[in-house]
């Protein structure tokens, strides 16, 4: 297939425009449906006015689908790879846009829901994954972090596309929002193609001058026996050999301890996307304006006015990772950001409890100071961490594990809102709050931090071993526990860069 001539920058952010056209249509398709459900109109008389349940079961049976698209990563993703996984998550949700753009009844909408999300379970287990295979350490944070700024200018774009077509009366006023997101399917499938397959996949699976070939585009060189090629190439087969000392890949390697620290690299995977999602993200992400209307008691056009501004908010706060990432790192990120959901969702919870307008209107405030702070940590990194986290060995499937998770918990959280909503109202904030005032103390003792690390570094993060992996003896050193290597061009290691290396000042490891 012919590949872009591209070198250098203009190669990494090609790939990043691609990753970052999946993560579009990612967060479009989050947010369409949010508009559409729950009112007295088109939608709501072609389907019978579904209630409470059946608006969640229609909104949340896509991250069914999702996870089953991820379970088939999983299991499949890595003899596939990652760009063919991604072309078919795109034409996976080409054909699953046509499903729902054509329903009359809700079975086929179901239908539709489900096929759209195993395509999006495809693309969204795979492309951090392949960004993260193709970029510098010194960069991936803030190019990774991108991706979920530009989900959310998808769901900005859903809620508006969603309430300017609520004042048209015809069956366009909910198949064009829907069916609008083909676009961005054709167009991350027509990228993709054009573009190279991770180096570290090509390598891991014997594909060695292809992915010499690839390392030199990324790199800006001529030759594959440019000694800089040479260097990047020695590092990822060093770790691979590494990684391979045991033979072919058996899953039970998954819940191996060790050096390596299998087991303890899933279960930060599966964490961080637990975590993100019982911060009472998608509750306001997916039914933003069910949660204005039947929580604080306000119109549905203010609701729907309401949603749309809320996801600009959260777009505009999820610029803030692009500088802090690789700045102050994953781990205070991270915290930040849970202390202050856990605050915003308290006071909400406090000023819906008096029952009058102005509280109301306070409470509401709390939800749009609520996305700032999740813009600012548990927005991007849940992305971000699995990939960067694992082994090149096992990367794919710790990506996809924790992607399924992630599903799974979307599912159930966006499942159970509306008829928690209907049941005990704004008391639904408290239960987020708990969740969030416990995610502090569990990333500062267990999560440690990838901040600049190449990835063949992070290979050796829990070589320190211990209850923690060594996170708690190095927290005085902000969780570091591992420092960057390099492999000299005879495969030996040499003196690495330390990670004030990254900030511009030499230092023997």
């Amino acid at each position: 297939m012919w590949i872009m001539p591209l070198r250098g920058k203009a190669m990494v952010w090609a790939i990043t425009a691609c990753c970052c056209q999946g993560f579009l249509l990612l967060g479009y398709d989050q947010g369409v449906m949010s508009g559409i459900i729950g009112a007295d109109n088109q939608f709501g008389r072609d389907f019978g006015h579904p209630d409470p349940t059946t608006q969640g079961t229609i909104v949340a049976i896509y991250d069914i689908g999702c996870a089953v698209g991820s379970l088939i990563v999983f299991f499949f993703g890595e003899s596939i790879g990652r760009k063919r996984m991604i072309l078919s998550g795109a034409a996976t949700m080409l054909v699953g846009t046509a499903i729902l753009t054509s329903s009359t009844t809700i079975a086929q909408l179901y239908v539709g829901r489900i096929v759209t999300g195993i395509g999006n379970g495809f693309n969204s287990s795979s492309i951090p994954v392949y960004q993260s295979e193709t970029v510098s350490g010194k960069i991936r944070g803030a190019l990774v972090c991108l991706n979920s700024t530009v989900t959310i200018i998808g769901l900005v774009i859903a809620y508006w596309l969603d309430y300017g077509m609520s004042f048209h009366s015809g069956p366009a006023q909910w198949r064009l929002p829907i069916g609008f997101q083909a676009v961005f399917a054709l167009c991350l499938f027509l990228q993709c193609m054009v573009l190279p397959d991770s180096p570290r996949w090509l390598i891991a699976h014997g594909r060695v001058e292809e992915g010499a070939r690839v390392i030199a585009m990324l790199e800006d060189r001529d030759s594959i026996d440019h000694p800089d090629v040479v260097r990047v190439q020695k590092d990822i087969e060093h770790s691979l050999s590494i990684e391979s000392a045991g033979g072919p890949f058996r899953y039970k390697e998954l819940f191996e301890g060790g050096p390596l620290g299998n087991f303890r690299r899933i279960c930060l995977c599966i964490g961080v996307n637990v975590m993100q999602q019982f911060t009472g993200a998608n509750m306001i992400n997916y039914l933003a304006p069910v949660v204005y209307q039947n929580t604080m008691g306000l119109t549905r056009d203010l609701s729907l006015i309401l949603g749309g501004c809320t996801a600009i908010t959260y777009m505009l706060a999820s610029f803030i990772p692009l500088w802090t990432v690789d700045r102050y790192g994953r781990r205070p990120l991270l915290m930040f950001s849970a202390a202050g959901l856990s605050l915003c969702f308290i006071l909400a919870a406090i000023l819906l409890s008096t029952g009058t307008k102005p509280a109301a209107y306070g409470a509401t405030a709390m939800v749009f100071i609520f996305q700032i702070f999740l813009g600012i940590g548990y927005l991007p990194i849940p992305w971000l961490y699995p990939a960067e986290i694992s082994t090149t060995r096992i990367r794919a499937r710790g990506s996809s594990i924790s992607s399924f998770f992630n599903w799974m918990c979307v599912f159930a959280v966006v499942q159970m809102t509306p008829p928690a909503i209907a049941n005990i109202s704004w008391r639904v904030f408290i239960i987020f709050a708990i969740f969030n005032a416990c995610w502090v103390p569990l990333v500062y003792i267990f999560f440690p931090e990838t901040k600049g690390l190449e990835l063949e570094a992070i290979d050796a993060i829990f070589e320190k071993g211990g209850i923690t992996g060594g996170v708690w003896g190095a927290r005085k050193n902000g969780g570091r526990t591992v420092e960057n290597r390099r492999i000299n061009l005879d495969g030996e290691e040499a003196a690495g860069e330390k990670g004030e290396d990254l900030q511009g000042e030499k230092g023997k490891e």
